[in-house]
């Protein structure tokens, strides 16, 4: 019988062995085939020893200014205008060979200035696009308005990497990663099937052994009676239903369960994460914020500069849809209520009690937060629903977790000195700084 055993337990193993190791094998030559070792270590490709470092300010101009530049033209004018391609207005590359920057600057300015001077290429543009009227843009400085042409060129003259070293691209070196990882999760999945599906059949080959022991050994007629006894006794589950033990575990759980339950429903009361409302025009974020990168600012203005970031109004709207699908039945919607001068009625998503205080500007543009750090991944949503609970327990969590930017700023600079000379191992964060204080947020 030990011999059965034995022999059954190596073919088990075996069974195992062999389903598992194609699929580790394939697991560890993908990873392998990526340039890192199984032991971690990345290895080193051609492609990657022979990848220039990108020369600052590329495409002729400062590196600093073409930096600006592009941070401008994303915030300001990616809405409108592309390099290479036409969107509401015309496309950017080789802006600098037909007009000089002497022109460009009045232009961005005031181009209904421009127009009404009587400027015959400004009277050109104007009527070749639609006569859709360019936003002014006064609170632009001239070197500004230099960095966003510095940037517009560095674009067009920008070289393809592929095609300069013959390698690989770091975006598709992200895709490939990406392909990758994936693949790797693929695998793995495979591995944890066939785990789960030779420990079942484990299971039933151990259950089939033990019923052929059991008839092999009723058929011997040399067991004595204790032999017999212990062959034929049966689990008597009754007794499992009449333990007290077992009653009183089970009513503890029981009892447990329905305390947690309760009190999830009374801390519930009052919140709305996950509240998603059905909204009068059919807006996606994940259009206009993700597919076309629309910068939040443009739509919320205020966002960087207000206690509340604002809904944005119909004109704003219409900065691009007088040009961009006019007949969809959903913008129509907009021009209707510009008609009627009736505002659009939004429903609102994110409101906190009358009792809290909240800034928004002091959050995004003091201390740097982004909108997915309490909005979720926004860009990705058709319909935008609460993605944070907007507790003041969640609130205080992220004022003791948040570190404080004091950087070059000397207001702090007195008490990150206090707060490292007594608690040098912990950061200075927002609660640090008195930001968990009832008064903070509670007139």
């Amino acid at each position: 019988m030990n011999s059965f055993l034995s022999r059954t337990s190596s073919w088990v193993l075996a069974l195992l062995l062999a389903v598992a190791a194609p699929a580790l094998a394939q697991n560890t030559a993908s990873v392998t085939k990526n340039g890192v070792a199984p032991g971690g270590a990345a290895a080193a490709t051609p492609a990657a020893a022979a990848a220039p470092a990108g020369a600052p300010g590329a495409g002729g101009g400062d590196a600093a200014a073409i930096a600006a530049g592009d941070a401008l033209f994303k915030n300001n004018c990616a809405q409108c205008h592309a390099v290479k391609d036409k969107v509401v207005g015309p496309a950017l590359g080789g802006i600098t060979k037909r007009r000089s920057i002497s022109w460009i600057i009045p232009w961005v300015h005031n181009s209904s200035k421009v127009i009404a001077s009587g400027d015959e290429y400004a009277v050109k543009l104007y009527n070749d696009n639609g006569k859709q009227q360019m936003p002014a843009f006064p609170q632009f400085s001239d070197k500004e308005i230099t960095s966003i042409v510095a940037w517009v060129t560095s674009q067009e003259t920008a070289a393809s990497p592929t095609a300069a070293t013959g390698g690989t691209t770091a975006e598709n070196a992200g895709a490939a990663d990406g392909q990758d990882a994936a693949g790797a999760s693929k695998y793995t999945d495979v591995l944890l099937i066939v785990l789960v599906v030779v420990l079942i059949v484990l299971v039933v080959t151990l259950a089939i052994i033990a019923n052929l022991m059991k008839d092999v050994l009723q058929g011997r007629k040399d067991l004595d009676g204790r032999d017999v006894e212990v062959l034929n006794q049966r689990f008597d589950w009754t007794k499992l239903y009449h333990s007290t033990v077992l009653r009183g575990i089970v009513g503890t759980v029981f009892a447990l369960v329905l305390l947690y339950e309760g009190v999830q429903s009374v801390m519930a009361v009052g919140l709305t994460q996950g509240y998603q409302p059905t909204q009068p025009i059919a807006f996606s974020h994940k259009i206009h914020a993700g597919e076309n990168q629309i910068n939040c600012a443009y739509c919320h203005t205020s966002v960087y500069k207000s206690k509340s970031a604002n809904i944005p109004s119909a004109n704003i709207c219409m900065n691009c849809h007088s040009q961009i699908k006019t007949e969809s039945p959903e913008i129509k919607k907009i021009y209707r209520a510009i008609e009627r001068k009736q505002p659009i009625q939004w429903v609102r998503i994110h409101n906190l009690p009358d009792l809290a205080y909240f800034n928004h500007s002091q959050h995004t543009q003091v201390g740097g937060i982004q909108c997915q750090t309490c909005h979720g991944p926004i860009q990705n949503m058709d319909v935008v629903y609460q993605y944070s609970a907007l507790t003041m327990g969640w609130c205080i969590n992220c004022h003791r977790e948040t570190p404080l930017n004091t950087k070059g700023n000397g207001y702090y600079d007195n008490l990150v000195k206090l707060h490292d000379k007594s608690n040098n191992a912990v950061p200075f964060t927002v609660s640090s700084n008195g930001g968990t204080e009832c008064s903070k947020c509670h007139y």
